[in-house]
């Protein structure tokens, strides 16, 4: 999705904000000599979010030897939706300088403290489990699957615990995926079945897509792919969340996932596991079809 082109304009005076946002800006001046294209990871507060010019203004902390601690605007990169963000949220991002005059934040993520010690935690327990599995990590059918806390495309903590009771088909992903073939086939294949389940009456039914690529799939990204493809997220859910955490999951699920220069080798698995957690079957190729899941579905009902 493209962002409509603007300047990047710079607070030099309280008065250029509005009231609710007075004693938050400080005097700026913007970088000067143009060198070239930059990019900087900076950390700051959204203190107004312009949802109609798809911008952010934000108070950033300084960055050293580029830029002193200042407001500005910024476009969003990534098909991210401003109105995916609010006021007075806590953001990391990557500052893209790529021409002189337009600043871009990319990897945009929110930062809470209570909810970084509750994924921490989640992970340590998940390693902890992977290594005391030793060679029997990875999860046959019949077994219970991994217990995992992850963050959605809203930016919210999920447990996996949060589906018990439910039926669940989990895949992973990675948004930038260019093979037609693979994960923009698993997911057209996912919301297929979202939709004949629907149809059939199954409403027990949750999906999980868990990207792999945590660096760049940021909760804000995953929404905008879901936005993009016109998924209803009611019932599918896309997750991220620590390298750490990605390793293991994969290592439990039995996926393969080898980073390249913006790219995954990666191998596909589709899952379906029980209201009581358990596996009961999967596929580990792209060439499985909804109706072969949504069988599975109605003819095991809960």
């Amino acid at each position: 999705m493209s962002m409509p082109p603007m300047g990047v304009a710079l607070v030099l005076a309280l008065g250029f904000l509005t009231a609710g946002l007075a004693g938050c800006a400080r005097e700026a001046t913007t970088p000067t000599g143009w060198t070239g294209p930059a990019e900087h990871d900076v950390r700051g507060e959204i203190l107004r979010v312009d949802a109609e010019r798809e911008v952010l203004v934000v108070h950033h902390e300084e960055i050293p030897g580029y830029m002193p601690e200042m407001t500005m605007e910024f476009t969003l990169g990534g098909g991210v939706r401003a109105d995916a963000f609010r006021e007075g949220q806590r953001i990391a991002a990557r500052l893209v300088h790529a021409q002189p005059g337009e600043f871009r934040l990319d990897l945009l993520r929110v930062l809470d403290r209570q909810t970084e010690v509750e994924l921490a935690a989640a992970a340590l327990a998940l390693r902890q489990d992977t290594h005391a599995r030793g060679r029997g990590a990875y999860r046959e059918i019949g077994e219970v699957a991994p217990a995992f806390s992850l963050l959605n495309q809203d930016g919210a903590v999920v447990r996996f615990d949060r589906f018990r009771g439910k039926r669940v088909v989990l895949n992973f992903i990675f948004t930038r995926c260019p093979v037609p073939t693979m994960c923009p086939a698993a997911t057209g294949k996912m919301q297929a079945l979202q939709l004949a389940a629907r149809q059939a009456g199954v409403t027990d039914l949750e999906l999980i897509s868990i990207s792999f690529d945590t660096a760049h799939d940021t909760p804000a990204v995953l929404k905008a792919y879901a936005e993009a493809r016109g998924i209803e997220t009611r019932n599918f859910s896309f997750l991220t969340g620590s390298k750490g955490a990605m390793a293991d999951l994969l290592h439990q699920f039995g996926v393969y996932a080898i980073p390249g220069e913006n790219l995954y080798r990666h191998t596909l698995a589709t899952i379906l596991i029980g209201a009581d957690g358990r596996i009961l079957h999967r596929t580990d190729n792209s060439n499985w079809q909804p109706e072969e899941f949504l069988a599975r579905l109605i003819s095991s009902p809960p």
